[in-house]
């Protein structure tokens, strides 16, 4: 099995993906381009977020050095020749910057490229889920983060894998009682399907377990094909709680194939 990371490419990664026995480690990097307005206050003002915070408060994501990345990949293969080392790009809200975008993807070859929606624009500004469940009904940003993934699907062509669909059910449980799915069920849905449509895989991330409903109306919806993402900031998260995730994958319809460095694929 592969295993997902995100962040700077370094040495710990490679030798926690050992420990947990991996056939090989993708480092998949955050390419952003969305100026988006955080909640400093009682922020650290080292954490990542409030270091790339302008004079206006709003977070500037530092220019993506792609030759320096691919580099880097190459370092680590040399230094873990055992270990098969694959590259990646997670692109937040590509159908927003598709030149800057296309540009990064023609600077090089990159193995696995997912899309993501971090961001709705609020106001005069762009916020994050826990933005704007301080500031919206949880009901609200729920229903048109899933519409904006819509959209993203559409309108952005860039990218083979949707990068975790359910990323403000990370921050529900801080705004509202206990998220209850079937609330939104209609709008999971059809943003699924459109995936599915496309060709897409979806990635079971497991920052937060997904919840299996999601899953099931993934396979319902014709969904093809999972991957699996650990999101991993830290070489301590690397592969957390891939096992539980691949169970329920099985569990919901969907195989490993011949290749572990590839999609589990829909066996029925």
């Amino acid at each position: 099995m592969v295993v997902g990371c995100a962040g700077r490419v370094d040495g710990a990664y490679l030798s926690a993906g050992r420990g947990h026995r991996s056939a090989g480690d993708r480092f998949t990097e955050h390419l952003d381009y969305t100026r988006w307005t955080p909640d400093l206050a009682g922020l650290d003002p080292y954490h990542p977020v409030a270091t790339f915070s302008a004079a206006e408060g709003r977070v500037v994501p530092p220019p993506f050095d792609a030759a320096g990345y691919l580099e880097a990949i190459e370092r680590c293969r040399d230094r873990f020749p055992d270990l098969r080392i694959l590259t990646g790009l997670e692109l937040g809200e590509p159908h927003w910057h598709a030149e800057p975008t296309r540009r990064v993807l023609d600077a090089g070859s990159f193995d696995r490229v997912l899309g993501s929606q971090h961001c709705l624009p609020d106001g005069d500004t762009f916020r994050e889920p826990p933005g704007l469940f301080a500031r919206r009904p949880p009901e609200e940003v729920v229903t048109e983060y899933l519409s904006e993934i819509e959209r993203l699907v559409h309108e952005s062509d860039v990218f083979a894998v949707l990068a975790h669909i359910d990323y403000p059910s990370r921050y529900w449980s801080a705004s509202a009682a206990t998220l209850d799915l079937a609330r939104f069920e209609e709008a999971f849905r059809a943003a699924l399907r459109a995936t599915a449509q496309s060709g897409r895989a979806l990635e079971i991330n497991t920052v937060l377990p997904m919840d299996a409903t999601i899953l099931r109306w993934w396979h319902e919806e014709g969904g093809d094909a999972v991957s699996f993402g650990s999101d991993a900031h830290t070489p301590a998260a690397l592969a957390r709680d891939f096992r539980a995730a691949a169970a329920m994958a099985t569990a919901h319809g969907f195989r490993a194939g011949p290749d572990p460095y590839d999609f589990w694929s829909r066996a029925s």
